[in-house]
C-alpha cells in the first residue's frame, strides 16, 4: 500500500511541485493539499495521512501550531517539517511540537522522497544542515569515551552510528559503506535497541555523549 501523504505550502508553485515530486513516486500517494495551517490541521485530521509535509511560515495557526496539534490529536501521522529558514527556534520548536523529520527546502528532490520514507517507518531525520546545531544545543561535551556503551555494537553497526550522526538517509550510508539499504535499515534498527534509544536525533546525541563523535569535530 502506498504511503499517503499530504502537502501544506502557502506558496502555490512550491505546494505544487513538491506533490508533484511526491506523487511521481509509485509507493507514495498525495492525498491532499493545503495553504495554510488550519486547513493544514482539517485535512490532516480527515485524510489521515501517514506523512504530513509542513511549512512553517504559513496564515492561520502556522506551521509549528499545526504540528503540534496534529501530532497531539493524531500521532499516527508523522510530521515532516520542510522549511526555507535555517533559523534554530524554528529546529527546536518543530522538535517540541513532534516533528519527526526537519528538512530545508534546498534539499535534493530524491532526500525529500527519501525523508518521506524513513519517517513513515518510524525513525526521525534531520537535515545535516541543522543536525550539529541539534548536537551543541543538547549534548553536554562528553568526558572519557563510553567504552562500556560503544562495546555494545558491532564495528559495522558503530560506523554506521557514526554516519547517522553525520545527518545521512539509510540510503546515502548504504553508499557510503558499499552495502544496500535494507542492510543499513537492520544495523540502524539494532543499534538504536542496542543503545537504548528512540530514533536517529537520539541515536546522533548518544553518539556524542559516548565520545564517539566529539564536539567541535567534524562527523567522518
Amino acid at each position: 500500500m502506498a504511503i499517503r501523504v499530504t502537502v501544506a505550502d502557502d506558496q502555490a508553485v512550491v505546494r505544487a511541485g513538491i506533490a508533484a515530486i511526491l506523487d511521481a513516486e509509485p509507493d507514495l500517494s498525495v492525498v491532499g493539499q493545503a495553504a495554510d495551517g488550519d486547513t493544514a490541521v482539517e485535512l490532516a485530521l480527515a485524510v489521515r495521512p501517514d506523512v504530513a509535509l509542513m511549512d512553517i511560515r504559513m496564515p492561520g495557526i502556522g506551521g509549528l501550531a499545526a504540528t503540534a496539534r496534529i501530532t497531539e490529536q493524531n500521532p499516527e501521522t508523522r510530521v515532516l517539517v520542510l522549511t526555507t529558514f535555517d533559523l534554530d527556534e524554528y529546529l527546536f520548536a518543530a522538535l517540541r511540537a513532534g516533528a519527526a523529520g526537519f528538512l530545508l527546502k534546498d534539499a535534493e528532490p530524491e532526500r525529500v522522497i527519501d525523508a518521506v520514507r524513513v519517517i513513515h517507518g518510524g525513525a526521525a531525520l534531520l537535515d545535516p544542515a541543522v543536525t550539529r546545531r541539534l548536537i551543541d544545543r543538547c549534548a553536554d561535551a562528553p568526558g572519557p569515551l563510553d567504552t562500556a556503551r560503544l562495546d555494545r555494537l558491532t564495528p559495522r553497526e558503530t560506523e554506521v552510528l557514526r554516519q547517522v550522526a553525520r545527518g545521512l538517509s539509510n540510503s546515502e550510508i548504504a553508499e557510503v559503506l558499499g552495502v544496500s539499504p535494507p542492510t543499513v535499515k537492520d544495523h540502524v534498527s539494532v543499534l538504536l535497541n542496542k543503545l537504548g534509544v528512540r530514533d536517529r536525533v537520539q541515536a546522533t546525541i548518544a553518539a556524542y555523549e559516548t565520545g564517539l563523535i566529539r564536539p567541535g569535530a567534524r562527523p567522518q
